[in-house]
């Protein structure tokens, strides 16, 4: 399995801070916020990696991270997003590095210390889901699950103002190689963006979407109060 690092977008949530670099440059602690995923992808074995990202300041990854070596992996490559289209969008320009394999996908802003190596491990096809409670689900995909079963997933709802549960869709992600087929049937949202959540969705429709509450600690840094809580936790571990 090959490894996928979202880091695109402008990070204007994080202004005036993001004025300076590309958001997931970002330091958590003592490590760039960018190092934080792809140590969650080397823990589970996976050492074949793209980071698809964009904006001004695209170039500073290569002066960080260079060839990747020193962080574990075996190959690191750059994908660059051309305007704010959306997750699936970022997604859609590895096709050519998947070459036919299943991929771990993760967004930049995501720092976890959960293993999900057992799950990489044992993945077959369809699309794996991570879920977390969140104090704060509507900033998030929410799970609905069937209210007479309620580990039975129904539907993903994207930052519903009324979530109907608090299991959010954290950034973390197993596809199969048809992800990218799904990704072209897909349309954009009234955001203008090609949702994740309508790919997901999709591979629901179809019976191919399992999920697994992710353990231990997660946190996205794509605010001020999840950058602080990430930075808090992290800080903790030393």
């Amino acid at each position: 399995m090959k490894g996928v690092i979202l880091a695109g977008g402008l990070g204007t949530r994080l202004y005036p801070l993001t004025h300076v670099t590309n958001k997931h440059l970002l330091p958590v602690y003592d490590k760039p916020m960018i190092y934080y995923p792809i140590q969650t992808l080397v823990k589970a074995g996976i050492n074949e990696v793209i980071i698809v990202t964009g904006g001004p300041f695209a170039g500073h990854f290569l002066n960080v991270l260079k060839n990747g070596g020193e962080l574990g992996l075996k190959h690191l490559e750059y994908a660059y997003q051309q305007g704010e289209g959306g997750i699936a969008a970022a997604l859609a320009l590895t096709e050519d590095f998947a070459d036919g394999d299943s991929i771990a996908v993760i967004l930049g802003d995501n720092t976890t210390d959960a293993d999900i190596s057992g799950a990489v491990k044992n993945f077959k096809d369809g699309v794996l889901v991570f879920l977390k409670k969140v104090p704060d689900p509507q900033r998030f995909g929410v799970a609905v699950f069937d209210q007479n079963d309620k580990k039975r997933l129904i539907k993903i709802e994207e930052k519903p103002k009324k979530p109907k549960s608090n299991f959010a869709v954290t950034g973390l992600y197993l596809y199969d190689n048809s992800v990218f087929d799904i990704i072209k049937t897909c349309r954009p949202s009234v955001r203008g963006e090609l949702e994740i959540t309508d790919v997901n969705n999709c591979y629901l429709k179809e019976g191919k979407l399992n999920w697994s509450e992710l353990k231990g600690f997660w946190s996205d840094a794509g605010t001020f109060e999840s950058l602080f809580r990430s930075n808090a936790y992290w800080a903790s571990k030393k």
